[in-house]
C-alpha cells in the first residue's frame, strides 16, 4: 500500500505514522505538511528514514494532484485546530479546513484513490452537563467556534462529494486526543510542561468543561480500523468513555506528578467554550470490532506525563512563545 498522509509531522498525523511504520513495514508512507507551528519535522525523526516527508500546502492543487496520483490511501489529518487562534485569526482554518479538504477531494475523484477524513466532534457543538446524550453520526451539526465551523464545512464537503462523484471516502469525528508530541499551547501537555517548570497549571473559568478522551495512540489503531474494514460514505466516531471534567484533569496531573491537587490557579474562560463533549463509539466497536487499549484515563495521562519529562528537548523550543501568546491574552 502508498499511503499518503496529510499532517503528518502533526499531533495525531505524527503519532499515526508512527503506529503505521512500527506496525505495518510494508506499507510506502509519504507525508505533506506545511510545517506550521503546530507542525514539527523533529516529530518524525525517529521514522525519517522510512518514510518520504514532503513539505507543502494541501490547498497546492498541482502538487497535492502529483502526491495523489501516486497513493492508494490518503488519510488527511492537516487542519489548523486551536480554538483560541481561530477566535483571533480565522482565516488559516477557513484556507486549511475548507480550501485544503476541496483540493484533496478534487485530486482523489479525478485519480481513484480511496481517502479518509479526519474530524472533530466539536463539530456537533455541545451537550448540557446534566445530559445523559452522547454525539452519535446522526447529531444535526451545531459547531460554536470558526475552527469547528470550518470542521463542519470540510465533512460536508466529503460526504456531498461521495454523494455527487462517487468518491471512495469514510469519515471519522474523534473526541479528544492527548499523547505524545502535542504541541505546549494544548490544554493538557501545556498543564504537564507548566509542571515541570515549577509553574502552577491555570484552568479556564470552573473548569467544569467536560471532554471525552482518548489517547492518540487508541484514535490511530479505530482510523486503520476504518481504513481496513469501514463502509464506504459512511462516518464513524472514536472514543474511549474518557469522559472528565477539565478541572479533574489538572487535578490528577498534579497528583500523578506529586503535588497538591489544589496547586493551580483560575483564569478567566475563553469565549464560547462548549460545555460538554462525549462520543457514542458503540458502531465503531461492533460493526469493526476495534476497542481501545487505553481503558483507564489515568493509565494514559500517567504516560503521557512520563513523555513529556523525557522528551523536553522537543518541546521546550515552543514553550516560551506559547505562554507569551497566553500571557497577553490573560490566560
Amino acid at each position: 500500500m502508498r499511503l499518503l498522509v496529510t499532517g503528518g509531522a502533526g499531533f495525531i498525523g505524527s503519532n499515526f505514522v508512527h503506529q503505521t511504520v512500527r506496525e505495518r513495514p510494508d506499507v510506502e508512507v509519504t507525508v505533506l505538511d506545511a510545517l506550521t507551528y503546530a507542525g514539527d519535522r523533529a516529530s518524525l525523526a525517529p521514522v525519517a528514514e522510512k518514510v518520504t516527508f514532503v513539505e507543502g500546502d494541501v490547498a497546492d492543487a498541482e502538487l497535492v494532484d502529483r502526491l495523489v496520483a501516486d497513493a492508494d490511501v490518503v488519510v488527511h489529518f492537516a487542519a489548523e485546530s486551536h480554538n483560541d487562534n481561530s477566535l483571533s485569526n480565522p482565516w488559516p482554518f477557513v484556507q486549511t479546513n475548507v480550501i485544503g479538504t476541496y483540493t484533496l477531494l478534487e485530486a482523489v475523484r479525478r485519480h481513484g484513490t480511496r481517502y479518509h477524513h479526519i474530524s472533530t466532534d466539536e463539530v456537533y457543538g455541545d451537550l448540557e452537563l446534566d445530559d445523559p446524550a452522547k454525539f452519535t453520526a446522526e447529531t444535526p451539526y451545531n459547531p460554536s467556534s470558526p475552527y469547528s465551523s470550518t470542521k463542519a464545512a470540510s465533512d460536508l464537503l466529503v460526504r456531498a462529494w461521495v454523494r455527487s462523484f462517487g468518491v471512495q471516502a469514510t469519515l471519522s469525528n474523534c473526541s479528544n486526543n492527548y499523547g505524545p508530541f502535542q504541541h505546549v499551547e494544548k490544554f493538557i501537555p501545556r498543564q504537564i510542561t507548566n509542571v515541570i517548570d515549577g509553574v502552577r497549571p491555570k484552568l479556564y473559568g470552573t473548569g467544569e468543561n467536560v471532554r471525552d478522551w482518548i489517547h492518540v495512540e487508541d484514535h490511530n489503531s479505530a482510523v486503520w480500523a476504518i481504513i481496513e474494514r469501514g463502509a464506504i460514505g459512511e462516518t464513524y466516531l472514536i472514543g474511549a468513555d474518557g469522559e472528565e471534567n477539565n478541572k479533574a484533569v489538572v487535578e490528577l496531573i498534579l497528583e500523578l506528578s506529586g503535588l497538591p491537587r489544589d496547586a493551580y490557579d483560575h483564569v478567566s474562560d475563553r469565549p464560547g467554550h462548549d460545555m460538554r463533549y462525549a462520543i457514542d463509539s458503540s458502531r465503531l466497536r461492533t460493526e469493526l470490532g476495534w476497542e481501545p487499549h487505553f481503558t483507564a484515563f489515568r493509565d494514559g495521562l500517567a504516560a503521557t506525563i512520563e513523555w513529556y519529562r523525557a522528551n523536553e528537548a522537543w518541546w521546550r523550543p515552543q514553550k516560551d512563545a506559547t505562554e507569551a501568546k497566553y500571557a497577553q491574552l490573560g490566560r
